[in-house]
């Protein structure tokens, strides 16, 4: 597999709910190439390994807010029974270790490397957007001097305009 393109699928999975990123369990199952339902079914035969800030169940409100942002999202294909599940980068880690198949480990070691691909990115564009306020500071300083040196020009032009030109009398 081509790496970029791999990491270009995973990361347009990758969600961000309650704060955390997250893929959806239809989403993994795609890519671990299994039904999601067998995945969901490995995880519910190992819950003990699976604790609330590994994986959590969407409620109806984020599920219809997920469905009303994705349009193309394979969310559309039918009626869904339960909520989806979603699972942190710590619950991703698991599902290789319950699921135990080669496409498995193979595509939670992809996984893994777009996780931290996403978090260098995201320390970079920190630093980017620290540096872009600096300048935007810099520059907010710099047109206030430049617009009241503007104003006092205009000032002392009305000055000069005041001067009675004419005849005395």
């Amino acid at each position: 597999m081509d790496t970029l393109i791999v990491q270009g699928e995973i990361s347009s999975k990758i969600l961000t709910l309650r704060g955390q990123q997250v893929m959806l369990d239809r989403d993994l199952a795609a890519l671990y190439q299994v039904e999601t339902r067998r995945l969901n079914e490995q995880v519910k035969r190992n819950l003990d390994r699976f604790p609330d800030d590994f994986m959590f169940q969407l409620s109806k409100e984020e599920y219809e807010n997920l469905k009303s942002q994705i349009a193309t999202s394979s969310l559309e294909h039918g009626g869904v029974r339960k909520m989806p599940y979603a699972f942190t980068e710590e619950g991703i880690y698991m599902l290789a270790t319950v699921l135990r198949s080669s496409v498995a480990t193979q595509t939670s070691i992809h996984i893994i490397r777009t996780f931290k691909k996403l978090r260098e990115f995201s320390k970079y564009y920190n630093a980017l957007a620290k540096q872009i306020m600096e300048v935007e500071r810099k520059s907010d300083k710099q047109y206030k001097e430049l617009r009241k040196a503007l104003d006092e020009l205009i000032a002392s032009s009305e000055l000069v305009d005041e001067k009675v030109m004419g005849f005395l009398k």
